[in-house]
């Protein structure tokens, strides 16, 4: 599993016109998925986007996590975190879960980060999704459940 996570002051995900998910002050996590992911890959997941300590304490030092300050999870799936451009100027998808298998993974993913953490919102598998949000620092992580970076 990869995920981008950006700190932000609000974000929404509109579906044909229509607000699906948005959050105030919080973490955007753009989530691609792998056909290896497994429970304990989004446990690992969730542990990062729901402990990482990139929100400012009262000394504006980086000690607070998005669970520290009551902050708002707006996952939106995202196949193109998989993409390899190293040849070309097509980017390949191959690297990624097949669709169907995605979409049944990012299911049980919601439904895990639901059980640990209930301050959610999500975009909508396969749908054409327009993103808005507010990048506050910027502050921008990328993760790896392989650990590749």
């Amino acid at each position: 599993m990869r995920a981008v996570l950006q700190r932000v002051l609000y974000a929404s995900v509109k579906v044909s016109d229509e607000t699906v998910g948005k959050i105030e002050k919080g973490i955007l996590a753009l989530i691609g998925i792998d056909s290896s992911d497994d429970e304990a890959v989004y446990k690992y997941i969730i542990d990062k986007i729901v402990n990482l300590r990139i929100f400012e304490d009262d000394d504006d030092k980086m000690n607070l996590s998005v669970n520290d300050i009551g902050g708002g999870i707006l996952i939106v799936p995202n196949f193109t975190l998989y993409a390899d451009a190293r040849k070309g100027r097509r980017p390949s998808f191959v690297m990624g879960a097949k669709p169907d298998e995605a979409e049944v993974k990012f299911k049980d993913f919601i439904e895990t980060v639901e059980s640990l953490y209930g301050n959610i919102q999500t975009g909508i598998f396969r749908a054409d999704m327009k993103v808005e949000l507010l990048n506050d620092g910027p502050v921008t992580i990328l993760l790896d459940s392989d650990k590749k970076f």
